[in-house]
């Protein structure tokens, strides 16, 4: 019996040990944890967040001005009626509910402090070990203040949403109109910048216009309908091959749009868009792809901006004379990979590739070990231009037609970052493909009415 006490009591202290050991070591932790603040969710913020989540001895704060993630790619279907917002929007709180290590802050950035390590935000200030700069780009509008104010820029859900009301209130105020011209300028839409974003919405629009909109407003003439793609270089699609951009060209003009290369937009006033050889097309909608700028990073030296106003990063992204601050995407401008010496393309798949190296090393330096120096794997590109249309360039291949449209679908699909978010885009594009059409066409002002008297 009393050995049977002497093996109990040996048991606790062993149990008692083991559990003082422990506590000791989650104290360690605690106290010896790295703080990585992250400012901004897009493709590398939520990759990097979502990797670097995995390793607990690092306290992680995603900062951004929206409580949501979504996926830039396919806004123009938002603006143009064939998804919802929701369907490629998702929640940053619900995403990280099971992150145990991982926070979210509402409050776009206003200043860093670097000798502080601190920076300030719409919503109060944050202190960190490591900072991160994944803001990503807004629309460059060249000086042009004109154009600023009163085209349509497509970058965010907002932009997509007003896009949408206005074309649609537009189309309504067009039924009403009695002069031909008046309701010609109504009808036209011209649409600057031929890169991806600019040919997937003005061939969206197209078809929609030979498919949709003759149902919806019988009162309206398909040839009172224009949709101009224009741009300052002599060619669509200027990232792609050539045989990818011949080929885009031809499938635009094919849908009717006019395609106006070698023309820089320089003023849009009074509804008249001017181009710098002095021709001018009469419209009220001017979307605006065009180009694309760095976020401002107040509190960060002038020297550390390159062109565009990117900032210089070295290969393991840290911003050029700093140990503890990073920039990932569109943002960052970097030399030092050998097969992009002129720095990385803007595009998903780089700042998504740099959030997920740059979680690796920030886990290898907290371990003592030796971090892996960024190289960028082109997957390719690729771009939609209607049902069936699309082109498709991989390393090695080209595609084009209902190949290259079939890849963009599966591509952008699983792109997506939530399976509801997946499950409800593909339940909409199969309504679209089968029916060439969709109904959420519809004008939400989140403007409160105003009472009346």
């Amino acid at each position: 019996m009393f050995g049977c006490f002497k093996k109990q009591w040996a048991w606790l202290l062993t149990q008692a040990r083991d559990a003082a050991a422990n506590a000791g070591r989650q104290t360690y932790r605690a106290m010896d944890s790295k703080k990585v603040v992250i400012i901004g969710g897009g493709f590398g913020g939520i990759n990097l967040a979502q990797k670097l989540s995995r390793n607990k001895s690092f306290e992680i704060v995603l900062v951004d001005k929206n409580n949501y993630n979504f996926f830039p790619p396919l806004l123009y279907q938002v603006a143009t009626g064939f998804l919802e917002a929701s369907n490629i929007s998702y929640p940053f709180r619900k995403f990280f509910q099971d992150k145990s290590n991982l926070r979210f802050s509402l409050g776009g950035f206003v200043e860093v402090f670097p000798e502080e390590r601190r920076i300030s935000t719409e919503s109060g200030d944050i202190r960190y070990d490591y900072l991160v700069f994944a803001t990503g780009t807004e629309s460059n509008y060249f000086g042009m203040e004109n154009v600023r104010k009163n085209a349509v820029p497509m970058k965010t859900v907002q932009d997509a949403l007003a896009l949408r009301n206005h074309i649609l209130r537009l189309k309504e105020e067009a039924t009403k109109e009695p002069d031909a011209a008046t309701r010609k300028k109504l009808l036209s839409i011209v649409v600057a910048g031929a890169g991806p974003t600019g040919v997937e919405v003005s061939g969206m629009l197209a078809e929609m216009h030979k498919s949709i909109f003759k149902k919806d407003y019988p009162e309206l003439k398909r040839e009172e309908v224009q949709i101009y793609l224009v741009d300052a270089l002599p060619v669509v699609l200027n990232p792609m091959s050539r045989k990818s951009q011949e080929e885009t060209l031809a499938e635009l003009r094919g849908l009717g749009i006019e395609v106006l290369l070698n023309h820089a937009v320089k003023d849009y006033d009074n509804g008249i868009v001017t181009f710098a050889d002095g021709n001018t097309i009469e419209t009220q909608t001017l979307i605006w792809t065009s180009g694309v700028t760095a976020t401002p990073l107040p509190g960060l030296p002038a020297e550390v901006f390159g062109k565009g106003k990117r900032v210089l990063v070295d290969a393991y992204n840290r911003v050029s004379g700093f140990d503890d601050i990073f920039a990932i995407g569109d943002i960052c401008l970097m030399t030092a990979d050998e097969k992009f010496p002129d720095g990385h393309p803007q595009l998903a798949q780089v700042a998504i590739q740099q959030g997920r190296n740059l979680a690796s090393n920030l886990s290898k330096w907290r371990d003592g070990g030796s971090p892996k120096a960024f190289e960028y794997n082109d997957k390719g590109t690729m771009a939609i231009i209607g049902v069936n249309k699309a082109v498709a360039d991989l390393p090695g291949l080209h595609f084009r037609g209902f190949i290259a449209y079939f890849l963009w679908l599966v591509v952008h699909l699983f792109s997506l970052i939530r399976y509801r978010n997946q499950v409800k885009t593909f339940y909409n594009w199969m309504v679209a493909f089968f029916t060439r059409d969709q109904s959420l066409r519809f004008i939400l002002d989140p403007k409160p009415e105003k009472p009346a008297h």
